[in-house]
Protein backbone atom coordinates (compact mmCIF):
# COMPACT_ATOMS: atom_id res chain seq x y z
CA UNK A 1 0.00 0.00 0.00
CA UNK A 2 1.29 3.33 -1.31
CA UNK A 3 1.56 6.22 1.95
CA UNK A 4 1.08 9.74 0.96
CA UNK A 5 1.90 12.45 3.82
CA UNK A 6 1.47 9.26 6.51
CA UNK A 7 -2.21 8.18 5.07
CA UNK A 8 -2.83 5.02 3.72
CA UNK A 9 -4.30 4.38 0.15
CA UNK A 10 -6.28 1.36 -0.90
CA UNK A 11 -4.41 -0.83 -3.91
CA UNK A 12 -6.20 -1.04 -6.55
CA UNK A 13 -9.27 -2.38 -6.81
CA UNK A 14 -9.77 -3.19 -2.86
CA UNK A 15 -13.17 -2.65 -2.28
CA UNK A 16 -12.66 -1.89 1.69
CA UNK A 17 -13.72 1.46 2.69
CA UNK A 18 -10.15 3.16 4.14
CA UNK A 19 -9.74 3.15 7.61
CA UNK A 20 -10.68 5.98 9.97
CA UNK A 21 -8.61 9.01 8.95
CA UNK A 22 -7.37 7.59 6.25
CA UNK A 23 -7.92 10.60 3.37
CA UNK A 24 -6.15 9.16 -0.32
CA UNK A 25 -6.98 6.63 -2.70
CA UNK A 26 -5.74 4.80 -5.13
CA UNK A 27 -4.50 6.20 -8.30
CA UNK A 28 -7.23 6.46 -10.90
CA UNK A 29 -7.46 2.75 -12.62
CA UNK A 30 -9.92 0.24 -11.80
CA UNK A 31 -11.09 0.15 -8.40
CA UNK A 32 -14.47 0.05 -6.48
CA UNK A 33 -16.77 2.50 -4.94
CA UNK A 34 -17.92 1.92 -1.23
CA UNK A 35 -20.51 3.14 0.49
CA UNK A 36 -20.56 6.51 1.67
CA UNK A 37 -18.03 7.53 -1.29
CA UNK A 38 -17.84 9.38 -4.20
CA UNK A 39 -15.58 10.07 -6.78
CA UNK A 40 -14.49 13.60 -7.25
CA UNK A 41 -16.12 14.13 -10.33
CA UNK A 42 -18.01 17.51 -10.02
CA UNK A 43 -16.13 18.25 -6.50
CA UNK A 44 -12.50 18.83 -8.76
CA UNK A 45 -14.14 22.21 -9.75
CA UNK A 46 -13.48 23.18 -6.22
CA UNK A 47 -10.34 24.27 -6.78
CA UNK A 48 -10.23 26.20 -9.45
CA UNK A 49 -13.48 27.91 -7.59
CA UNK A 50 -11.65 28.61 -4.80
CA UNK A 51 -8.51 30.51 -6.73
CA UNK A 52 -11.02 32.02 -8.83
CA UNK A 53 -12.43 33.50 -5.37
CA UNK A 54 -8.93 35.02 -3.95
CA UNK A 55 -8.39 31.89 -1.66
CA UNK A 56 -5.75 29.32 -1.34
CA UNK A 57 -6.81 25.87 -1.99
CA UNK A 58 -4.18 23.79 -0.37
CA UNK A 59 -4.91 24.93 3.25
CA UNK A 60 -8.50 24.68 2.79
CA UNK A 61 -8.52 21.25 1.55
CA UNK A 62 -6.21 20.09 4.30
CA UNK A 63 -8.25 21.49 7.03
CA UNK A 64 -10.71 19.10 5.69
CA UNK A 65 -8.84 16.32 6.50
CA UNK A 66 -8.08 15.62 2.32
CA UNK A 67 -4.98 15.51 0.78
CA UNK A 68 -4.61 18.43 -2.18
CA UNK A 69 -3.34 16.15 -4.44
CA UNK A 70 -6.62 14.08 -4.27
CA UNK A 71 -7.39 17.03 -6.66
CA UNK A 72 -5.24 16.31 -10.14
CA UNK A 73 -7.96 13.82 -10.67
CA UNK A 74 -11.91 13.87 -11.01
CA UNK A 75 -11.53 10.07 -10.45
CA UNK A 76 -10.09 9.78 -7.05
CA UNK A 77 -12.30 8.90 -4.40
CA UNK A 78 -13.17 10.79 -0.96
CA UNK A 79 -15.36 9.96 1.88
CA UNK A 80 -19.01 11.89 0.75
CA UNK A 81 -18.72 13.33 5.17
CA UNK A 82 -15.02 14.60 3.79
CA UNK A 83 -16.70 16.54 1.05
CA UNK A 84 -19.10 18.06 3.59
CA UNK A 85 -16.41 19.02 5.76
CA UNK A 86 -14.75 21.04 2.86
CA UNK A 87 -17.84 22.94 1.31
CA UNK A 88 -18.57 24.10 4.74
CA UNK A 89 -15.11 25.52 4.75
CA UNK A 90 -14.82 26.63 1.57
CA UNK A 91 -18.30 28.98 2.50
CA UNK A 92 -16.57 29.82 5.44
CA UNK A 93 -13.67 31.07 3.76
CA UNK A 94 -15.15 32.53 1.45
CA UNK A 95 -18.07 34.13 2.46
CA UNK A 96 -20.33 32.95 -0.77
CA UNK A 97 -23.29 31.26 0.34
CA UNK A 98 -23.65 30.08 -3.40
CA UNK A 99 -20.03 28.40 -3.34
CA UNK A 100 -22.04 25.10 -5.00
CA UNK A 101 -23.65 26.69 -7.78
CA UNK A 102 -20.32 28.07 -8.84
CA UNK A 103 -18.56 24.10 -8.88
CA UNK A 104 -21.45 23.21 -10.57
CA UNK A 105 -21.09 25.77 -13.29
CA UNK A 106 -17.97 25.25 -13.85
CA UNK A 107 -18.17 21.12 -14.31
CA UNK A 108 -19.23 19.28 -17.51
CA UNK A 109 -20.77 16.67 -18.84
CA UNK A 110 -17.00 15.12 -18.22
CA UNK A 111 -17.25 15.28 -14.67
CA UNK A 112 -19.70 12.13 -14.46
CA UNK A 113 -17.06 10.13 -16.04
CA UNK A 114 -18.06 6.85 -17.11
CA UNK A 115 -21.87 7.77 -16.46
CA UNK A 116 -21.33 11.34 -18.26
CA UNK A 117 -19.87 9.49 -21.61
CA UNK A 118 -22.83 7.17 -21.67
CA UNK A 119 -25.16 10.01 -21.35
CA UNK A 120 -23.34 11.87 -24.11
CA UNK A 121 -23.78 8.24 -26.43
CA UNK A 122 -27.62 7.81 -25.57
CA UNK A 123 -30.10 8.10 -28.18
CA UNK A 124 -32.49 10.67 -26.75
CA UNK A 125 -32.75 12.97 -24.17
CA UNK A 126 -34.91 10.46 -21.89
CA UNK A 127 -32.34 7.85 -22.60
CA UNK A 128 -29.29 9.98 -21.28
CA UNK A 129 -31.47 11.17 -18.15
CA UNK A 130 -32.30 7.17 -17.36
CA UNK A 131 -28.62 6.32 -18.31
CA UNK A 132 -28.01 8.33 -15.08
CA UNK A 133 -30.43 7.31 -13.28
CA UNK A 134 -29.74 3.78 -13.60
CA UNK A 135 -26.15 4.08 -13.09
CA UNK A 136 -25.31 7.15 -11.07
CA UNK A 137 -23.74 4.56 -8.00
CA UNK A 138 -21.03 3.73 -10.51
CA UNK A 139 -19.56 7.15 -9.64
CA UNK A 140 -21.40 8.33 -6.17
CA UNK A 141 -22.62 6.15 -3.61
CA UNK A 142 -24.16 8.87 -1.83
CA UNK A 143 -25.80 11.23 -4.06
CA UNK A 144 -29.19 9.67 -5.51
CA UNK A 145 -30.95 10.36 -8.93
CA UNK A 146 -34.28 9.63 -9.78
CA UNK A 147 -36.83 10.99 -12.38
CA UNK A 148 -40.49 11.14 -12.29
CA UNK A 149 -43.31 11.99 -14.65
CA UNK A 150 -46.41 13.28 -14.35
CA UNK A 151 -48.79 15.13 -16.54
CA UNK A 152 -46.50 16.17 -18.71
CA UNK A 153 -44.27 17.54 -16.50
CA UNK A 154 -40.66 15.22 -15.98
CA UNK A 155 -38.61 15.79 -12.33
CA UNK A 156 -35.05 15.33 -12.12
CA UNK A 157 -34.61 14.86 -8.34
CA UNK A 158 -31.28 14.43 -6.31
CA UNK A 159 -30.72 13.69 -2.75
CA UNK A 160 -28.69 12.93 -0.13
CA UNK A 161 -28.33 9.62 2.46
CA UNK A 162 -25.60 10.63 4.43
CA UNK A 163 -26.84 11.59 7.21
CA UNK A 164 -24.33 13.51 9.66
CA UNK A 165 -23.15 15.10 6.09
CA UNK A 166 -22.64 19.04 6.56
CA UNK A 167 -23.21 21.40 3.43
CA UNK A 168 -25.86 19.20 1.72
CA UNK A 169 -27.35 22.08 0.43
CA UNK A 170 -24.42 23.05 -1.70
CA UNK A 171 -23.70 19.69 -2.63
CA UNK A 172 -27.05 19.85 -4.24
CA UNK A 173 -26.36 23.28 -5.93
CA UNK A 174 -23.59 21.67 -7.44
CA UNK A 175 -25.79 18.42 -8.89
CA UNK A 176 -28.50 20.34 -9.49
CA UNK A 177 -26.14 22.99 -11.56
CA UNK A 178 -23.99 21.11 -13.63
CA UNK A 179 -26.78 18.69 -15.05
CA UNK A 180 -28.68 22.18 -15.95
CA UNK A 181 -24.89 21.76 -18.12
CA UNK A 182 -25.26 18.79 -19.39
CA UNK A 183 -28.57 18.76 -20.41
CA UNK A 184 -27.87 21.89 -22.66
CA UNK A 185 -24.82 20.21 -23.90
CA UNK A 186 -26.77 17.23 -25.08
CA UNK A 187 -29.94 19.46 -26.96
CA UNK A 188 -28.87 22.70 -26.96
CA UNK A 189 -27.12 26.26 -25.26
CA UNK A 190 -30.81 27.29 -25.39
CA UNK A 191 -32.41 24.46 -23.46
CA UNK A 192 -34.23 26.20 -20.18
CA UNK A 193 -36.35 23.82 -18.23
CA UNK A 194 -39.65 24.92 -16.94
CA UNK A 195 -38.52 25.52 -12.59
CA UNK A 196 -35.82 24.37 -10.38
CA UNK A 197 -36.22 23.51 -6.70
CA UNK A 198 -33.84 23.89 -4.32
CA UNK A 199 -34.30 22.45 -0.76
CA UNK A 200 -32.30 25.28 1.26
CA UNK A 201 -33.10 28.53 2.37
CA UNK A 202 -33.36 31.40 -0.13
CA UNK A 203 -30.19 33.51 -0.08
CA UNK A 204 -30.16 37.19 0.10
CA UNK A 205 -28.64 37.17 -3.44
CA UNK A 206 -30.52 34.75 -5.59
CA UNK A 207 -29.16 36.55 -9.38
CA UNK A 208 -26.24 33.75 -10.30
CA UNK A 209 -29.65 31.03 -9.73
CA UNK A 210 -31.56 33.08 -11.91
CA UNK A 211 -28.72 33.59 -14.68
CA UNK A 212 -27.57 30.04 -14.47
CA UNK A 213 -30.71 28.13 -14.81
CA UNK A 214 -32.62 30.98 -16.72
CA UNK A 215 -35.89 29.76 -15.07
CA UNK A 216 -37.89 30.43 -11.69
CA UNK A 217 -35.95 28.97 -8.79
CA UNK A 218 -38.19 28.06 -5.63
CA UNK A 219 -36.67 27.72 -2.64
CA UNK A 220 -36.88 26.23 0.72
CA UNK A 221 -38.69 23.36 -1.14
CA UNK A 222 -38.88 19.48 -0.39
CA UNK A 223 -36.30 18.26 -3.18
CA UNK A 224 -33.62 19.39 -5.13
CA UNK A 225 -35.13 18.77 -8.78
CA UNK A 226 -34.83 20.30 -12.05
CA UNK A 227 -38.67 20.36 -13.85
CA UNK A 228 -39.12 20.35 -17.56
CA UNK A 229 -41.50 19.78 -20.12
CA UNK A 230 -41.41 15.37 -20.84
CA UNK A 231 -41.55 16.25 -24.39
CA UNK A 232 -37.46 17.13 -24.38
CA UNK A 233 -37.10 13.49 -22.96
CA UNK A 234 -37.22 12.59 -26.76
CA UNK A 235 -35.06 15.30 -28.43
CA UNK A 236 -32.55 13.28 -30.21
CA UNK A 237 -28.56 13.48 -28.96
CA UNK A 238 -26.83 14.61 -32.00
CA UNK A 239 -23.41 12.66 -32.70
CA UNK A 240 -24.28 9.72 -30.59
CA UNK A 241 -22.21 6.77 -31.34
CA UNK A 242 -24.38 3.33 -30.72
CA UNK A 243 -21.03 1.87 -30.88
CA UNK A 244 -19.64 3.22 -28.30
CA UNK A 245 -22.70 3.57 -25.67
CA UNK A 246 -22.90 -0.29 -26.18
CA UNK A 247 -18.79 -0.24 -24.81
CA UNK A 248 -20.10 2.35 -22.09
CA UNK A 249 -22.39 0.15 -21.10
CA UNK A 250 -20.82 -3.26 -20.88
CA UNK A 251 -17.83 -1.08 -18.92
CA UNK A 252 -20.47 0.55 -16.45
CA UNK A 253 -21.75 -3.16 -15.55
CA UNK A 254 -18.56 -4.67 -15.49
CA UNK A 255 -17.90 -1.64 -12.89
CA UNK A 256 -21.39 -2.76 -10.84
CA UNK A 257 -20.36 -6.26 -10.56
CA UNK A 258 -16.87 -5.56 -9.46
CA UNK A 259 -18.77 -3.22 -6.45
CA UNK A 260 -20.91 -5.99 -5.40
CA UNK A 261 -24.78 -6.26 -4.45
CA UNK A 262 -24.59 -3.92 -0.63
CA UNK A 263 -28.03 -4.82 -0.12
CA UNK A 264 -28.89 -2.70 2.66
CA UNK A 265 -27.18 0.28 1.12
CA UNK A 266 -29.28 -0.33 -1.74
CA UNK A 267 -31.91 -0.12 0.10
CA UNK A 268 -31.31 3.16 1.70
CA UNK A 269 -31.00 4.49 -1.78
CA UNK A 270 -34.30 3.38 -3.40
CA UNK A 271 -36.11 4.57 -0.04
CA UNK A 272 -34.24 7.89 -0.35
CA UNK A 273 -35.64 8.46 -3.62
CA UNK A 274 -39.10 7.09 -2.89
CA UNK A 275 -40.02 8.17 0.25
CA UNK A 276 -41.72 11.66 -0.48
CA UNK A 277 -43.89 9.95 -2.77
CA UNK A 278 -45.24 7.70 -0.82
CA UNK A 279 -44.47 4.93 -2.64
CA UNK A 280 -42.13 3.16 -0.39
CA UNK A 281 -43.69 0.34 1.32
CA UNK A 282 -41.55 -2.92 1.78
CA UNK A 283 -44.05 -4.46 -1.04
CA UNK A 284 -43.46 -1.30 -3.04
CA UNK A 285 -39.63 -2.01 -2.49
CA UNK A 286 -39.14 -5.80 -3.19
CA UNK A 287 -41.22 -5.24 -6.54
CA UNK A 288 -38.94 -2.64 -7.73
CA UNK A 289 -36.09 -5.37 -6.93
CA UNK A 290 -37.73 -7.73 -8.87
CA UNK A 291 -38.29 -10.30 -5.64
CA UNK A 292 -40.72 -11.56 -3.05
CA UNK A 293 -41.24 -9.82 -0.28
CA UNK A 294 -40.51 -12.56 2.31
CA UNK A 295 -36.55 -12.54 -0.06
CA UNK A 296 -36.77 -9.02 1.11
CA UNK A 297 -37.20 -9.81 5.10
CA UNK A 298 -34.98 -12.47 5.04
CA UNK A 299 -31.89 -10.58 2.74
CA UNK A 300 -32.29 -7.96 5.49
CA UNK A 301 -32.40 -9.55 8.35
CA UNK A 302 -29.66 -11.66 6.98
CA UNK A 303 -27.70 -8.25 7.07
CA UNK A 304 -28.89 -7.41 10.77
CA UNK A 305 -31.09 -4.88 9.86
CA UNK A 306 -35.28 -4.70 9.08
CA UNK A 307 -37.47 -2.88 6.53
CA UNK A 308 -38.83 -0.60 9.45
CA UNK A 309 -35.33 0.40 11.39
CA UNK A 310 -33.88 1.33 7.31
CA UNK A 311 -37.05 3.47 6.29
CA UNK A 312 -37.03 5.21 10.14
CA UNK A 313 -33.65 5.67 9.71
CA UNK A 314 -34.00 7.69 6.21
CA UNK A 315 -37.13 9.62 7.85
CA UNK A 316 -34.62 10.66 10.24
CA UNK A 317 -31.86 11.89 7.92
CA UNK A 318 -34.89 13.21 5.54
CA UNK A 319 -36.31 15.35 8.24
CA UNK A 320 -32.84 16.47 9.56
CA UNK A 321 -32.11 17.63 6.20
CA UNK A 322 -35.46 20.08 6.05
CA UNK A 323 -34.99 20.85 9.66
CA UNK A 324 -31.28 22.27 8.89
CA UNK A 325 -31.63 23.20 5.12
CA UNK A 326 -35.09 24.82 4.85
CA UNK A 327 -37.80 26.78 6.64
CA UNK A 328 -40.18 24.21 5.45
CA UNK A 329 -43.08 24.20 7.73
CA UNK A 330 -43.50 21.04 9.83
CA UNK A 331 -46.85 19.98 8.74
CA UNK A 332 -45.42 19.89 5.04
CA UNK A 333 -42.19 17.92 6.34
CA UNK A 334 -44.42 15.80 8.21
CA UNK A 335 -46.85 15.28 5.00
CA UNK A 336 -43.65 14.53 2.60
CA UNK A 337 -42.93 11.92 5.07
CA UNK A 338 -46.24 10.00 4.95
CA UNK A 339 -47.20 11.10 8.18
CA UNK A 340 -50.89 11.88 8.25
CA UNK A 341 -50.37 14.38 11.13
CA UNK A 342 -47.75 16.57 12.18
CA UNK A 343 -48.63 15.26 16.07
CA UNK A 344 -47.28 11.81 14.59
CA UNK A 345 -44.20 13.00 13.15
CA UNK A 346 -43.88 15.01 16.50
CA UNK A 347 -43.46 11.95 17.77
CA UNK A 348 -41.48 9.79 15.77
CA UNK A 349 -38.54 12.31 15.85
CA UNK A 350 -38.61 12.76 19.43
CA UNK A 351 -38.25 8.68 20.13
CA UNK A 352 -35.63 9.59 17.21
CA UNK A 353 -33.82 12.21 18.19
CA UNK A 354 -34.64 13.10 22.07
CA UNK A 355 -36.00 16.21 21.15
CA UNK A 356 -38.79 17.81 19.27
CA UNK A 357 -38.87 19.07 15.43
CA UNK A 358 -39.27 22.58 16.73
CA UNK A 359 -36.43 22.37 19.57
CA UNK A 360 -34.23 20.84 17.23
CA UNK A 361 -34.40 23.04 14.63
CA UNK A 362 -33.76 26.06 17.00
CA UNK A 363 -30.36 24.44 18.24
CA UNK A 364 -27.09 24.54 16.48
CA UNK A 365 -26.69 20.53 15.72
CA UNK A 366 -24.26 20.23 13.64
CA UNK A 367 -22.85 16.67 14.70
CA UNK A 368 -26.02 16.14 16.51
CA UNK A 369 -28.54 13.12 16.26
CA UNK A 370 -28.94 9.58 16.84
CA UNK A 371 -29.71 6.99 14.79
CA UNK A 372 -33.43 5.65 15.21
Amino acid sequence: MKQVDGTECLAAGDSRPPSQGSHTVPAASERTLAPGYIHLGVSKEIVPTLRELGVDPEPVIRAAGLDPRLFDDSMNVIPFAALGRLYTLCVARTGCAHFGLLVGRRASILSFGLVGRLMRHSHTIGHAVRALVSNMSVEDRAVVPSLSISDGTALLTYATYQAESRSVEQILDAAVGVTVNIVRTLCGSDWRPSEVLLPRAAPADQALYRHHFRAPVRFNQESASIVFSARDLDLRIAGADALLRAMLEEKIQQSKGAQGFEFPDDIRRLLRMRLTSNRCSADDIAELLAMHRRTLSRRLKDSGLGYRAISNEIRFEIARQLLQHTTVPLGEIAAALGYSEASAFTRAFRRWSGRTPSAWRTRDHDNDGRSP
